[in-house]
């Protein structure tokens, strides 16, 4: 092996999701580790903060299904991988090609399983399948190294291939409360039309159905009915990506239950440390597995309070009553209750529970451990 590793990452997109954010963070790490880094992706918002002098980027539309350009891209991978040692793909339909690239120069191939994926038929099944088809498996969370081997078996070949866990992680630095000033947080506040005087609960994420906005929204209305709790402002944080007719379901969802006066919906936040930093609760409402559940660990390295869905990820990343609170997932009964909760705690016992959540973040969810694994991983197939 030579001392130089030189690894190439492959994504559709490099957006601020959990696996473009890791996809990062992991390019540069490898930087440097004096390893030559390289990413192909079809391009996103994150690549502009990419250090092009530590990480060359080369732009292909791997984020195309079309049978077409998935060969495509794999004649152009297999010309171009004749110096790289590793190829690590994150997304189904690039891994195809990268499966391909691998085979045909022998080159290591690693993929990171980062979702559940629907597999509804016996193509879209297999279709799923390439994620399990390399050297080195790694799954997020425990929840996708389990789902893998409940659902993926008769693709496994645990003699030849390597399936672990390694968990997500997040830059501790930047989701610090010490690197938010008041100043900032009150100006992000006036911006959003919030009176600071009520408690405020952020959900973060992109508007889709699975997300559970609805059912935050229908929370919320039980929160003001049957609990007489009206002392909170709720921000539904997060673009609709194009979903026009989910965000209007919600708008009239809100209006339905006469909360125009205590939701809001923003789109984007370019600075997330401060929108966390702002609310006294975090909500994580998630009606389908999360793989790993982001803002979960998120909310909690930013010493909030965080109440998620009892689902996926977020039963290994929240401490069930002592960084925040699991209720039943889909039910906006529980989901009430668990808020009320928060709301009527003592505010010693909501920093205690700050406290702990940052503390469990830096434990297991710490980011330059998350790279560090995968680094020793590379080498490891290397040898």
């Amino acid at each position: 092996m030579s001392s130089t590793i030189n690894v190439l990452q492959v994504i559709p997109k490099l957006g601020f999701g959990g696996a473009e954010t890791g996809c990062y963070d992991l390019a540069h790490y490898l930087a440097e580790q004096n390893c030559k880094s390289f990413l192909i992706t079809s391009g996103g918002q994150l690549l502009k903060y990419v250090r092009r002098d530590k990480v060359k980027v080369i732009r292909l539309p791997v984020q195309s299904k079309n049978p077409i350009i998935i060969f495509i891209n794999f004649i152009i991978i297999f010309l171009w991988i004749y110096k790289i040692d590793i190829v690590h793909a994150r997304s189904r339909a690039p891994a195809w090609s990268c499966l391909w690239a691998c085979f045909f120069s022998g080159k290591k191939f690693v993929t990171t399983f980062h979702g559940t994926y629907n597999f509804s038929s016996r193509f879209k099944h297999f279709y799923n399948s390439v994620m399990v088809r390399s050297k080195l498996i790694i799954g997020g969370s425990n929840f996708i190294f389990n789902h893998i081997n409940e659902n993926y078996q008769k693709y496994l070949n645990l003699k030849k291939q390597k399936l672990m866990v390694i968990f997500r992680g997040i830059n501790l630095e930047f989701f610090n409360t010490k690197n938010t000033s008041e100043k900032k947080v009150d100006a992000l506040i006036s911006s959003w039309k919030i009176d600071k005087k009520n408690f405020i609960i952020l959900l973060p994420g992109r508007l889709t159905k699975w997300k559970g906005q609805e059912i935050l929204i229908e929370a919320l209305s039980l929160l003001t009915e049957e609990y007489n709790n009206e002392n909170f402002h709720a921000v539904i944080l997060g673009s609709n990506q194009g979903r026009d007719i989910y965000s209007k379901k919600l708008q009239l969802l809100v209006e339905r239950y006469r909360l125009g006066k205590k939701i809001t919906f923003v789109e984007n936040c370019k600075e997330m440390p401060l929108a966390y930093e702002l609310s006294n609760l975090i909500i994580s409402s998630s009606i389908e597995p999360e793989a790993f559940g982001r803002v979960a660990v998120e909310a909690q390295a930013m010493n909030k309070p965080i109440v998620a869905s009892d689902i996926g990820g977020s039963r290994e990343t929240v401490l069930n009553g002592k960084s925040g609170l699991l209720y039943r997932f889909n039910n906006p009964k529980e989901l009430a209750k668990a808020i009320n909760k928060i709301m009527k705690a003592e505010k010693q016992s909501l920093s205690l529970m700050g406290e702990l959540g940052r503390k469990n973040v830096e434990k297991k969810y710490n980011v330059d451990q998350m790279c560090q694994t995968t680094f020793t991983e590379y080498k490891k197939l290397l040898k």
